[in-house]
């Protein structure tokens, strides 16, 4: 419920007599205006919430719901852009012109409602919380008596719905931003994204090579010690002389050092 809205929406009867515009004729036959790659995707509509002025019709939530979001469809079903934008509309309150003869004014119907729209694609809202018009009907022969008079609840609730999606056209025109192509968006923390991670960084300057260490040098040689001289053969000793042998003698044996032996018989 949106404070102090039953006040507003009074006031707003009471001036709408003054401040509406004249009856156009209708621009959905048109070519649409430049929305850059627009396609409406969700078309949501509520009005659970909305708050009726004492002296109207009444309407309930269905009745509402169906009209704008009829509204929508008939002027941004229009677009095919290769991007999907989500509209919300909620109504805030509403005023609907009873029939009967005015006594001191001729009483408008008014609607109020809060839009916002979405990007599809990011998951982003572009709108912030929203924004909230103030729609009236438009000023023609059949309303400036009262539209009660003239027009029946469907009639009035069907030219309210079609002033709102013109003044959220208006509204998407005056914030090109949201329709450019490659707004950036900022990764969730922790995350690159897949384009940024495809593009290699830029090469920065070559590191030097590391030097080459020099060679150790080889280590001294061992001097190997020479080989000993061989010790020289011990002198020989004297000759021990060997007796004389009478003839028919055996010869005696010799023995290591010269020694001799007699021979065992």
């Amino acid at each position: 419920m949106i404070t102090g809205m039953l006040p507003r929406l009074c006031a707003a009867v009471l001036a709408a007599g003054l401040l509406a515009g004249c009856e156009r004729r209708s621009d959905l036959a048109d070519p649409p205006v430049d929305l850059g790659p627009f396609d409406l995707g969700l078309n949501i509509v509520v009005a659970d919430n909305a708050e009726k002025v004492p002296i109207s019709r009444d309407a309930t939530p269905e009745e509402w719901e169906s009209a704008l979001t009829r509204a929508v469809e008939d002027r941004f079903g229009r677009y095919d852009g290769a991007r999907f934008y989500n509209i919300g509309i909620n109504v805030d309150g509403y005023a609907l012109a009873p029939p009967g003869i005015p006594l001191v004014v001729t009483p408008q119907s008014v609607l109020v409602i809060t839009a916002s729209i979405w990007d599809d694609e990011r998951q982003q809202r572009l709108s912030g919380p929203g924004k909230q018009f103030t729609i009236f009907e438009s000023v023609s022969g059949e309303t400036v008596i009262g539209s009660g008079l003239t027009r029946s609840k469907r009639e009035q609730m069907d030219a309210l719905a079609y002033n709102a999606a013109k003044a959220i056209e208006t509204w998407f025109l005056e914030n090109p931003q949201w329709f450019g192509e490659g707004i950036p968006v900022p990764d969730p923390p922790g995350e690159r994204s897949t384009a940024a991670a495809a593009v290699p960084p830029p090469p920065g300057p070559a590191a030097p090579e590391p030097a080459t260490p020099a060679p150790a040098p080889a280590p001294a040689a061992v001097p190997v010690p020479a080989a000993a001289p061989a010790p020289a053969p011990a002198p020989a000793g004297p000759a021990v002389p060997q007796p004389a042998l009478a003839p028919g003698d055996a010869a005696l044996p010799a023995l290591p050092g010269g020694a001799l032996y007699p021979e065992t018989p």
